[in-house]
């Protein structure tokens, strides 16, 4: 079945309905933000240099509520550089697209709007794109991995209402990595492996779980080589002798995964020179109020004294992983104590999703699981689904997803979970849409698509809908919303929660209240 159109209507509707919701998104943080005062929260905040002008408070005005947290600390770096230690832990290529565009496309409004309030438009305006693309992104990748383009549509509408919506629009890195790691595992399924390699390259150098993405190439490259051994005799004769097979797969994954891990490596190269060098003298002047900020909140500058940090005698010198530790006490169970209660209910709502899906996928393909995928299927009846979220294809998804869920549970601040998930992998948006997709009867509709065919009492529900890619589809997330009395109370556990977080993340990401 031909998976890929370029005159895909559903495509169409992905983007129009992406667009609409970063439409809304932007002018619900405006207006919560005007609205809401800021709470004075304990961040960084680093003094406004220059002062700001007429234009700069307006822009804040409109946009400031996505310069929250973190976000600070990704313009700070594009404006600055890397100029405090902790600002080590956030990866330089988001802010080097940040300045890029601002010092570029944005250069004709340095009269009217200084660097600083420059980089906070290029961030709305590079993540409004790559969100948008992200989505995009997604429904081919759904296409190519569940086959079935009605449950790939309904995912990619569910991830422009992400739980992590209000991180996709700030000026965080999710967005962008969001985009990237999608596409790359696209074109991995097309069979692009060296163009898959570069956006999972680009990836890492965004976000650092990025580098667990190099377990996709590893996983293709090894399934690939175990069902050629297990071909028949016929076909064995046709393939080159096995040390060649495994000089060519060892080959290109050291090359791919070198790939991958290089923007870390070239990363940690530049802090340790940085920050553990003996200098060469002519870095640029710090100005007194970012000196101040230093030595009132205790952040660490650029040695100058000759006194290194810690983690510069460390025999691998990793600044990411001793700034996880030594700033923000990330570690192994670390946040398993009664005062953190609140954010592991944060976290529940997006662990109980994740975990009935990994559970859900198991129960489906216990054979399947247990070979690790790596089996030649005999035939491919037999009762198993070889289409939709329980197909094998999606086997490598779900165990990332679960990776994904064990570490940021066990070993992560739990809150950001939920971020941390939806901007990392399709699994959540897949799982979502199978559920509704399998138990509301306002989605149920006769095609060759999808295997759930609604009852014919039912049919007077789904009102003109028609059968699959013959015209523009009706928007299935739409239909549900404006048909809320109708879904069960599965649906409205999973529309409620994406909605009711981007909301909440709205209102309070947006105004220095704590959210995940």
């Amino acid at each position: 079945m031909e998976l890929e159109s370029r005159q895909d209507p559903r495509l169409r509707e992905v983007v129009w309905f992406a667009v609409c919701c970063r439409a809304l998104t932007l002018l619900l943080q405006a207006l919560f933000n005007l609205l809401i005062p800021d709470h004075a929260a304990d961040a960084f905040s680093p003094p406004r240099l220059p002062e700001p002008g007429l234009w700069d408070l307006l822009l804040e005005q409109l946009l400031g509520g996505l310069s929250r947290w973190d976000a600070e600390h990704f313009l700070f770096i594009a404006e600055r550089g890397y100029l405090y230690e902790h600002n080590c832990a956030f990866f330089p290529l988001y802010p080097l697209a940040l300045r890029a565009l601002a010092e570029g496309a944005l250069w004709p409004l340095q009269r009217l709007l200084r660097l600083r309030s420059r980089l906070l438009l290029s961030a709305v305006l590079l993540n409004s794109l790559f969100s948008i693309l992200a989505a995009a992104a997604l429904y081919k990748l759904g296409c190519a991995v569940l086959r079935c383009r009605r449950l790939a549509f309904l995912a990619a509408l569910l991830f422009s209402l992400s739980p992590a919506n209000v991180f996709m629009a700030a000026a965080y890195s999710e967005s962008t990595f969001a985009f990237l790691a999608f596409s790359a595992m696209w074109q991995l399924e097309k069979g692009q492996s060296w163009l898959s390699g570069l956006l999972f390259s680009l990836a890492s150098g965004v976000r650092a779980n990025g580098l667990i993405n190099a377990g996709f190439f590893l996983y293709s490259r090894g399934k690939c080589f175990a069902l050629q051994l297990q071909g028949g005799s016929g076909s064995v004769r046709k393939l080159p002798p096995l040390w060649k097979q495994l000089l060519s797969l060892a080959s290109s994954a050291v090359l791919v995964c070198a790939g991958i891990f290089l923007p870390f490596a070239l990363f940690q190269y530049y802090a340790y020179v940085r920050f553990c060098g003996a200098g060469t003298g002519l870095e640029p002047t710090v100005p007194k109020p970012l000196l101040q900020l230093a030595l009132d909140k205790g952040y660490r500058l650029v040695a100058t004294n000759g006194v290194k940090p810690p983690w510069c005698s460390q025999r691998f010198p990793v600044v990411y992983s001793y700034i996880q530790d030594a700033y923000w006490n990330v570690g192994f169970l670390r946040y398993f104590e009664l005062r953190q209660i609140p954010n592991f209910l944060l976290a529940l709502p997006v662990t109980l999703l994740g975990s009935w899906a990994a559970w859900t996928y198991v129960i489906a393909n216990p054979r399947h699981c247990l070979t690790l995928g790596l089996e030649r299927r005999k035939s491919e009846g037999g009762g198993k689904p070889s289409a939709g979220f329980c197909c094998p294809a999606v086997f490598v998804y779900v165990v990332h997803a679960t990776v994904l869920l064990a570490f940021g549970f066990f070993c992560m601040h739990v809150q950001v979970l939920t971020r941390f998930l939806g901007s990392s992998s399709p699994v959540l948006y897949w799982f979502s849409a199978h559920l509704l997709q399998e138990h509301e009867p306002l989605l149920w509709s006769e095609g060759t698509d999808h295997q759930t065919v609604a009852p014919r009492s039912e049919k007077s529900l789904r009102g003109q809908s028609g059968s699959c890619g013959k015209r523009t589809p009706e928007n299935p997330v739409v239909r549900l919303l404006l048909n809320c009395g109708l879904i069960t109370p599965l649906g409205k556990g999973i529309l409620g929660f994406f909605l009711s977080f981007w909301l909440l993340g709205l209102i309070l990401h947006c105004n220095f209240l704590p959210w995940t």
